[in-house]
């Protein structure tokens, strides 16, 4: 299985459209479509993108497998994850995907106190 084919599943799985990775992520339709057709894989800053969107790492995005050392990136992208799914939190995975994992892990720590305060179950 080639990259672009775990790209498509995953994008099948989660029910999305690449047109939403494209509107989520800022990467081009072009990009993807280049990618789809084998003219051209997308640079890693924006496979990078891609995968925090999907919620994966970049090796998976790649190999369909996870790296021996994707431990530390599987707890941001459960972070980017809930800021992708969760409806109150979307807006801010548009903000966070250009931030740091220190960023993104601070922003959720606040929006959850938010909610704590509410008396909102996380």
């Amino acid at each position: 299985m080639y990259d672009y084919e775990i790209f498509a599943n995953l994008l099948a799985a989660r029910g999305l459209t690449a047109y939403q990775v494209h509107k989520a992520t800022g990467v081009a339709q072009s990009t993807l479509s280049d990618w789809k057709n084998g003219k051209s894989r997308p640079k890693a800053e924006k496979l990078a993108r891609i995968a925090a969107f999907l919620g994966v790492s970049v090796d998976y995005l790649l190999t369909g497998e996870e790296s021996q050392g994707a431990g530390a990136d599987a707890e941001l992208n459960e972070y980017l994850t809930q800021l992708r799914d969760r409806g109150e939190m979307r807006m801010l995975f548009s903000l966070a995907k250009n931030a740091s994992r220190e960023d993104v892990m601070r922003a959720v720590a606040l929006i959850e106190s938010f909610r704590k305060e509410e008396g909102e179950k996380p």
